[in-house]
C-alpha cells in the first residue's frame, strides 16, 4: 500500500551504516533508523501531524533527526528511535500521526514499526542485530 524502492535503498543504507559508525548504536541499528527516516521522506503526499499542526515529509524528517540528535545515547536501536523520537511530542505527549492522501490516518509509531518489519524481512530476520 505505502511502498517505496526499499530494496534499492537497503544496500546503500547498510553500506553507509558500516562506514559511519560514529553513533552509540551499531551499524545495523543505524541502517534500520535511516531506513525509517527514508520511509518518512518518501511520503511526499502525506501530512505529518504534530501537536495539531501539519507538516510535509521534509519537515517531519528534519524534526525526527533533531530529536534523534538530542536523544543521544538513549537511542541505541530502531525500536528506541520509534519510542523516544517518533511516537509522540515530548512537550505535549500527543501522539504523532500520518495523514495519507487517501484520508487514512495512522499513528506514526505504527507506520514505523511496520516499516521496520519490512526492513528486517528484507535483511533476513535470523541474523543478530547487535
Amino acid at each position: 500500500m505505502f511502498r517505496f524502492p526499499a530494496v534499492a535503498v537497503l544496500g546503500a543504507l547498510l553500506a553507509l551504516a558500516a562506514l559511519t559508525g560514529a553513533s552509540d548504536s551499531s551499524p545495523i541499528e543505524d541502517a534500520r533508523i535511516e531506513y525509517l527516516l527514508t520511509a518518512v521522506a518518501s511520503l511526499q503526499d502525506a501530512q505529518f501531524v504534530r501537536n495539531g499542526k501539519t507538516y510535509d515529509s521534509k519537515a517531519a524528517v528534519d524534526h525526527l533527526r533533531s530529536k534523534l540528535r538530542a536523544a543521544g545515547s538513549r537511542v541505541q536501536t530502531a525500536e528506541d528511535f520509534i519510542r523516544v523520537c517518533a511516537s509522540e511530542s515530548s512537550i505535549s505527549g500527543k501522539p504523532y500521526e500520518i495523514r495519507f492522501a487517501d484520508g487514512t490516518v495512522l499513528l506514526a509509531a505504527d507506520f514505523l514499526r511496520q516499516k521496520l518489519l519490512e526492513f528486517d524481512a528484507l535483511r533476513g530476520s535470523g541474523e543478530s542485530r547487535r
